[in-house]
């Protein structure tokens, strides 16, 4: 059935950005948005929004000054563990706040950063608190040495260290009562609706580090690949209410409900004395996923920074056993960022890694030879001992967040396939069920990858998975100049290599 809405997919930084500058330039009298990541001085990439200026603070100021209302919420990072993504938000929200300033109609702005209010309770607390002081110590002393920032500063643009640290005018010491609060959940949605009429959305956050060009032709930890789509109709109007009933249901008080938008929300514990986890609220992205998924006959796809949850990877293995043709074709980065990029990844990682691979094991036991996990590469020679190369090419960083399920519906969202994603963090997402834009997403999402010579084979739903999957094995045996689209398959074997359990953790943690 055609759809008369608009419904268009981007891809990556590179098209993404430039359509976010336009809409901001369109607005003609509000935006409001909600972003884990949205910093200000963000090169901006139109022509059209450089005539502002080179940054988006300077598109900020000249959308307030049209009189557009702006309202952002950005993320809040737990201080004790991201430290300095804490400072960022801070430093981010100051922007803003500046350009504000710089305009024009400063009262038409509104910026704030939120801490999703879930705490650990104190059992854990206290079972962690020699670990969390020692953490706020090395983040600490790596901060003033890496951000070349006086401990004054430091105190005062990240407020959340105050309450962890003793200050004496000289040294900053952690404090060793009482033990360190610390917040399991984060806010972790990326969507901005512009006059009530137009929502875009997806996995993509703002800032340099995450613009990126469809070529991938840049040093392994400067890709991002990422998708967003922009749509209209009522599904913007739910977006908005969603981003102004937040707050309420984060703390337990009830929201409206929605048809269209696709969420992720729980709520802090009243009592949480011997619990990690919040109170899940809302499931309607892993809801949509279980849903689909029992529905599916020939082909599931998924773009997926991470697939660690157990229950969706049990879900997906007993549709495999009901339907004997069904395959399943994911593409997910060759290594998470932290352990392709860092040299200093810790439990955390590794167990996320050993959470990938027992779901990998569930999925491959159950579809067999109908399952192939892929990952994509750059076409250029480039060979280290880490995990940023895969197949002696350098890795291209996959973050998107995309389902298709035969050519019936497609989702595209800011959750992982995580038990974080589908249960505990703020997330929010679209679904569409047009046979139109379900196939503008595949077309895109398949092409990006296989390049411009791949057959109607790889497109088909019975076909895909082996067309795949044979396309990758070929890529494998061939040096990365000679290879035929981006995608090689995934190695189970380096990623168990670096996967640790952590007895007691829950999966939502990873």
């Amino acid at each position: 059935m055609p759809s008369d809405r608009q419904f268009e997919v981007l891809l990556t930084g590179s098209e993404a950005y430039p359509r976010l500058e336009q809409e901001f330039l369109n607005a003609q009298s509000e935006v409001i948005a909600g972003f884990r990541i949205f910093d200000p001085w963000t090169k901006l990439r139109s022509k059209a929004a450089r005539h502002f200026g080179d940054v988006w603070f300077d598109l900020i100021t000249a959308t307030l000054n049209r009189g557009v209302e702006i309202q952002i919420t950005l993320t809040d990072f737990d201080p004790v563990v991201r430290m300095d993504m804490h400072l960022y938000a801070w430093r981010s929200m100051r922007g803003l706040i500046a350009a504000g300033e710089a305009s024009q109609n400063p009262q038409n702005l509104k910026v704030r950063v939120a801490m999703h209010p879930a705490r650990v309770g104190m059992l854990p607390r206290l079972a962690l608190w020699m670990r969390s002081t020692k953490e706020i110590t090395k983040q600490v002393q790596d901060l003033l040495k890496d951000e070349d920032i006086s401990p004054e500063a430091l105190l005062a643009q990240a407020p959340g260290i105050k309450s962890l640290v003793k200050y004496d005018g000289h040294t900053i010491r952690t404090k060793l009562f009482p033990p360190p609060p610390l917040a399991p959940v984060t806010h972790h949605q990326k969507l901005a609706v512009f006059d009530g009429e137009l929502l875009y959305i997806g996995g993509l956050d703002l800032n340099d580090r995450r613009y990126d060009t469809p070529a991938h032709n840049r040093a392994a930890p400067e890709t991002w690949h990422d998708v967003q789509v922009l749509v209209d109709g009522p599904i913007a109007s739910e977006a908005r209410s969603h981003l102004k009933d937040m707050e309420d249901g984060v703390n337990g008080r009830p929201m409206r409900r929605t048809e269209r938008l696709l969420r992720t929300l729980s709520a802090k514990r009243q009592f949480a004395l011997p619990y990690l986890s919040p109170i899940p609220v809302i499931s309607e992205i892993a809801d949509a996923h279980n849903a689909a998924i029992e529905q599916s006959e020939e082909l599931i796809y998924f773009e997926t920074q991470f697939f660690r949850d157990e229950a969706l990877a049990r879900k997906l293995a007993a549709r495999a056993r009901e339907m004997q043709y069904l395959t399943l074709l994911m593409l997910v980065p060759a290594a998470p960022e932290d352990i392709a990029f860092s040299e200093t990844w810790g439990p955390d990682a590794a167990f996320g890694e050993h959470l990938q691979i027992k779901c990998l094991d569930i999925i491959y036991d159950a579809f067999g030879e109908r399952a192939f996990i892929g990952s994509p590469v750059q076409q250029r020679r480039h060979v280290t001992s880490g995990r940023d190369t895969h197949f002696d090419a350098p890795l291209i960083y996959l973050h998107a967040k995309v389902s298709i399920f035969d050519d019936r519906k497609a989702i595209i969202s800011s959750a992982n396939l995580n038990g974080r994603s589908l249960n505990w963090d703020t997330e929010a997402g679209v679904q569409t069920e047009s046979a139109e834009e379900v196939a503008q997403v595949k077309q895109r999402c398949f092409s990006h990858w296989l390049g411009s010579d791949a057959g109607a084979e790889f497109y088909q739903c019975r076909s895909a998975s082996e067309a795949w999957a044979a396309r990758a094995a070929h890529n494998s045996q061939k040096q990365p100049e000679e290879r035929l689209g981006l995608i090689v398959p995934y190695q189970p074997a380096k990623a168990n290599e670096d996967a640790r359990a952590l007895p007691g953790v829950p999966a939502e943690m990873a």
